[in-house]
């Protein structure tokens, strides 16, 4: 079994916003989740900024708290809403940027490979959000990277290590087994009949699988 961050008591459960989702889909969902949830992420490269921070308005006042808010890519949002997570893109300011600017924020960057992983880590990022380790629906013709490559990110990466892409129940465990401290659902909860079920589905298979 591998090693664990010490601190993390428990695998992660991250929930993605649907690109193009309607703001009451979002909320619904968001709602419906929450219980289950540890951080759900705004990610809509559509929404202008001050969309965003009206969204961020709206997910407190349906009672997620600012500490489950993740903002995509938008630091300025971030800051100007409170939210505690970033996650930043390969397009997105450095890590290292973020951090000056941003004290006490927790830094997320999304990877593809040991080597990016690590140089995330080393820019001061808190976690990685690797992937598609499965054929994800929304990556469509592209393969996905796989259970082996997850296991050699997580060795090598010094930060947690966040799986996503095709990760359904039933293959959770499988990813919690090869060293991600957690991980990250999109249309696995977005297009479920009852997200709430589905949701508790994904938290117990991954805390099943938890050392």
């Amino acid at each position: 079994m591998m090693n664990r961050h010490p601190a993390y008591a428990a695998p992660e459960l991250h929930l993605i916003s649907a690109e193009g989702i309607k703001s009451h889909e979002l909320l619904s969902v968001a709602a419906a989740v929450l219980p289950y949830v540890d951080y759900i992420h705004l990610r809509d490269k559509q929404l202008s900024a001050k969309k965003q921070f009206e969204l961020v308005k709206l997910l407190r006042q349906a009672g997620v708290p600012l500490e489950k808010i993740v903002i995509n890519d938008r630091l300025d949002v971030a800051l100007a809403a409170g939210a505690a997570n970033i996650q930043l893109a390969g397009h997105s300011l450095p890590a290292a940027s973020v951090r000056s600017l941003a004290q006490g924020m927790r830094i997320g960057c999304s990877v593809h490979s040991a080597e990016e992983a690590a140089q995330a880590a080393s820019e001061g990022a808190d976690y990685c959000l690797f992937g598609h380790v499965y054929d994800s629906s929304s990556k469509p013709g592209l393969p996905g990277r796989g259970l082996n490559m997850l296991a050699e990110v997580c060795a090598r990466c010094p930060v947690p290590v966040i799986a996503i892409g095709g990760i359904r129940p039933d293959n959770a465990g499988d990813v919690i087994r090869n060293g991600a401290q957690g991980i990250a659902v999109l249309s696995g909860l977005h297009s479920a009949a009852d997200p709430a079920a589905h949701a508790k589905s994904y938290r117990d298979a991954i805390h099943a699988a938890w050392p």
